[in-house]
């Protein structure tokens, strides 16, 4: 198992490995909290690991058993495969929920973590309470347009899709990426982020081939479009879908009501892109009282 040591943490999580098929039998990493109340399945995006939850989860866990993983090739999961896509992280979660015996969770994605999260829903309704998808897309759907730059898209994700260029241009420079560029652009709450958040995700990023995960999720999600679409059209959403987005933005609403039949909204006013960490109250509430009306 990989070194923690010098991992950050908190006093509600306790920390787990387990080694999954669809991983080649490597390792994947996840913190769990509260022993009560149905599953919360928590899946950060990028530049992310189950840390970006740290200030939710204990608040979540007072009334749900709550896991929050580090996808493969994030965190202190193992690096990725090289034909690592957004189908191999969904079946690595699918079998993370088998392994742990979940039954049905409430799946809550947020970002990069939207096609995965998705396929996941779409293939395996049955292990899908509900599913809140937290500023995120889908491909198929607009999300590429992301990395359109000629039409405000964000440069970094075509030099984390191109193989190679990220250990080319960002190895050694890790912090600066993150506290410099990263966090600055998509992040409206001053002091959301602390230099112990930076410290974590440097952390992590800083692994040889560390930033391999998003690689492999970003170069999916430029050739995925088509067949999300279809997986889509066969396998429309039926379970309860909560769209959260950021401020008065509603992209994820309405990339939702395109894949899903049962879609409610919710906007967290002056918050941007990381909510979890700019906004974990405002964030577990809205969560929480989803959770509870289909419990309910």
């Amino acid at each position: 198992m990989p070194d923690t040591t010098a991992n950050a943490s908190i006093p509600e999580v306790n920390h787990h490995y387990v080694a999954l098929n669809a991983l080649n039998d490597t390792a994947l990493h996840y913190v769990s909290a509260g022993s009560e109340g149905t599953p919360v399945l928590l899946v950060h995006g990028f530049p992310e690991t189950w840390w970006a939850f740290h200030r939710l989860i204990p608040i979540l866990a007072t009334e749900h058993r709550v896991i929050a993983v580090d996808l493969p090739g994030f965190g202190d999961s193992a690096i990725a495969p090289d034909d690592y896509d957004s189908a191999t992280a969904a079946e690595a979660l699918q079998q993370l929920i088998d392994e742990l015996d979940l039954g049905a969770v409430h799946l809550t994605g947020q970002d990069i973590s939207g096609p995965s999260t998705f396929r996941l829903a779409a293939v395996y309704p049955e292990l899908i309470r509900s599913f809140a998808a937290i500023e995120t897309g889908l491909p198929g759907f607009g999300l590429e347009m992301l990395a359109d730059v000629t039409h405000g898209g964000s440069w970094h994700i075509g030099v984390l899709a191109a193989p190679g260029i990220p250990e080319m241009l960002l190895r050694g420079r890790e912090r600066e990426f993150l506290a410099g560029y990263a966090y600055p652009a998509m992040c409206a709450t001053p002091g959301a982020i602390t230099d112990q958040d930076v410290d974590e995700f440097t952390r992590t990023f800083s692994r040889p081939n560390g930033f391999d995960g998003a690689s492999g999720l970003y170069r999916s999600m430029l050739n995925e479009g088509e067949e999300i679409q279809a997986l889509a059209a066969q396998n429309k959403l039926q379970m309860p879908v909560l769209a959260v987005g950021a401020g008065s933005g509603d992209f994820p609403h309405h990339t939702m009501t395109q894949v899903a039949d049962h879609v409610s909204a919710a906007a967290l006013d002056g918050v941007g892109h990381y909510a979890a960490m700019e906004a974990p109250d405002a964030l577990a509430q809205t969560l929480l009282d989803f959770y509870r009306s289909i419990d309910a």
